[in-house]
């Protein structure tokens, strides 16, 4: 693996995007567990791509997710729910990733979900350019259902031990001191982590990557292209 800063890893994925020929949209892939640093990894990424002058879609699994009675139907704790019954892959493919996709139309909706009021969302589509980016990113992007909609499938990974404490750490500064730590413990050690592990062992994620970056130096991170 290369390692580096953060402006030399967004220079690199900044040109594997660039690089990449379609007549539609480049749907970029951000995985990895949760707490791993997706969502801060695809902002940075957003704003080299601007500067660009490239047209940048930020969008996230965590409003494609079902209601809170379906994702927990199987128990707050547990992992097969975490994987099988969170997210709805179907409408992300729908409204989203197709429509970007080669054919597409490019009216897209990017969020079918309000998580703060557990409500479905029913939003006025957007048309993208042809030359747009849509930079993603989530959990279990690579599995089956998904795998075939990207163009670009960056894998971040970072130890399960080190996003538990980013968890804690992370919930705490959102919640303030009365931020149950013994609860995020817990999801982690029954839920996410046993989720992720489940991920690894049926859909094989970092077989699929173009990118894997390994982000447990925040500030000097390592990464692997992995050309197809």
């Amino acid at each position: 693996m290369d390692r580096g800063t953060r402006g030399e890893l967004m220079g690199q994925l900044a040109g594997a995007i660039g690089a990449v020929t379609t007549a539609h949209p480049v749907r970029v892939a951000v995985d990895g567990p949760p707490a791993a640093g997706k969502t801060t990894l695809a902002d940075e990424l957003a704003v080299v791509l601007r500067a660009q002058g490239r047209e940048v879609i930020r969008a996230t699994v965590d409003d494609f997710l079902f209601p809170r009675a379906q994702r927990y139907r199987r128990g707050r704790y547990s992992a097969e729910a975490c994987y099988f019954d969170a997210h709805d892959h179907v409408a992300l493919r729908r409204v989203l990733l197709d429509p970007l996709g080669p054919g597409g139309h490019r009216r897209f909706q990017h969020s079918v979900y309000d998580k703060d009021t557990d409500r479905a969302l029913s939003l006025p589509p957007t048309t993208a350019p042809a030359n747009a980016v849509l930079l993603f990113d989530g959990v279990f992007l690579l599995r089956p259902e998904l795998v075939d909609r990207w163009e670009l499938r960056i894998l971040v990974s970072v130890p399960f031990e080190q996003t538990v404490g980013r968890a804690r750490d992370r919930d705490s500064a959102q919640a303030g001191p009365s931020a149950d730590a013994a609860d995020v413990e817990r999801s982690w050690r029954e839920r996410y982590i046993p989720a992720q592990r489940l991920y690894a062992a049926t859909a094989h994620p970092a077989d699929h990557a173009d990118f894997i970056v390994d982000n447990a130096q925040l500030r000097r991170p390592a990464w692997e292209a992995r050309p197809r």
